[in-house]
């Protein structure tokens, strides 16, 4: 009988990105993948200016800025876990209604139903996880198109809020419900968020260099170990101190940031995380290295799902209420987040971080925008151009890097 191999341990890409180290910006040392974090970075604070100059100032304002972030942190959770199911080459147009489902039944409990908070959004998570088994098994076992499977799902899921909330909006009163959508810790609590934050960010990165060692695989650039450490970190902490200056963080930029790390962790430190790259980048060639395409693919849906239910809770603690129509078009941005931030939607490329990045800039583009009243039909033009020459620039980038 033939022995069992030994279960493969593949790179993942990011290694596509890093394999382009070799390719221009020779004398930096950085790789394709870093330098379009950093462009994006320099595109959000460019805006930021913008938006600041065209407000007289009341953008950057502490108030708004607050506002600003738990804004972003409903389509950074999103963000998250659907660069998980880009990474792997599909796709999820189901999110937005995902999320208002599952945030207006947390709502039907606690109001109409009297259950307690705990028991409350345990029940949304289990229900968004649950949809992502189904849409995940007829995706990777039944070979059903993504797009078709999340598309009917977009449709599906919206009919059914619409229909055990009888098209109401319902009103939460719970102030410990709210709180999580609209509550801060003391700026204290946010020092120790932020030094948390770095001390992981360095413990990942440190995590990365020994793997690579252990592996045999060629250690990356000083640099670019400085630029993966230096930046975020900065990002971070600018962030938290900001956020101090009005009234401490908000609960939701807490969330995200804890469920972040936990997906930065897990894509760019696990073998799992290596294996959703290594489907991504050639899922036949992943399959015949021994690894579990489908059980995978399964997996990133549920977490896809259970993640929407998340972002579906916060916006609903948020605002005070669920509502048949919340989550429309959250895909969209979702999406657009991750292409913004790097990803590839022909998968096995992009990083948590860069969606984080796009989501806070696609908030930015909505904030600013309202502040300046300008009207929804060319938000909505402005949002869509974005998200189209993001496309374009990602296909070019791949055709220069052959």
């Amino acid at each position: 009988m033939r022995q069992r191999t030994k279960e493969p341990v593949i790179e993942p890409t990011p290694a596509a990105a890093d394999s382009n180290q070799k390719k221009g910006f020779a004398l930096l040392k950085i790789p394709t993948s870093a330098l379009r974090a950093y462009t994006m970075v320099l595109a959000l604070i460019v805006v930021w200016l913008l938006f600041t100059s065209a407000t007289g100032g009341v953008f950057l304002e502490a108030r708004n800025f607050s506002n600003l972030m738990r804004q972003t942190a409903v389509t950074g959770v999103l963000a998250v876990g659907m660069l998980m199911v880009i990474v792997t080459g599909q796709i999820d147009l189901s999110v937005g209604s995902v999320a208002g489902l599952t945030g207006g039944i947390a709502a039907m409990l606690l109001t109409w139903l009297g259950w307690g908070v705990v028991p409350s959004l345990a029940a949304a998570v289990v229900v968004g996880a649950g949809i992502g088994l189904v849409q995940g098994t007829l995706v990777a076992y039944a070979n059903v198109p993504a797009f078709i499977v999340t598309l009917g799902g977009l449709l599906i899921w919206r009919g059914v809020i619409k229909g055990v909330s009888r098209g109401t909006t319902i009103p939460v009163e719970l102030r410990s419900f709210k709180f999580i959508g609209q509550g801060y810790v003391a700026p204290v609590a946010g020092i120790a968020i932020a030094v948390v934050a770095v001390a992981a960010i360095v413990l990942i990165n440190v995590r990365r260099i020994r793997a690579r060692a252990h592996h045999g695989l060629a250690a990356q650039s000083v640099t670019n170990t400085v630029f993966r450490i230096v930046i975020p970190s900065i990002v971070i902490v600018g962030f938290i101190l900001a956020l101090n200056s009005y009234a401490g963080v908000p609960i939701p930029v807490i969330i995200l940031l804890t469920i972040a790390l936990t997906g930065a962790f897990l894509t760019q430190n696990t073998i799992f995380g290596r294996y959703l790259y290594a489907i991504g980048s050639n899922r036949d060639a992943a399959r015949l290295s021994g690894i579990r395409v489908r059980r995978h693919i399964l997996v990133v849906f549920c977490v896809m799902g259970a993640l929407a239910a998340v972002s579906g809770i916060i916006y609903t603690a948020r605002v005070g209420s669920g509502s048949p129509d919340a989550g429309v078009l959250l895909e969209l941005d979702a999406i657009a987040a991750c292409v913004i931030g790097g990803a590839s939607l022909m998968g096995g490329r992009g990083t948590i971080f860069g969606a984080c990045l796009g989501a806070l800039f696609m908030a930015s583009l909505d904030n600013g925008m309202s502040l300046k009243n300008i009207p929804d039909f060319t938000q909505d033009i402005v949002k869509g151009a974005i998200l189209v020459a993001a496309v374009g620039l990602d296909m070019f980038w791949r055709r220069k890097s052959g």
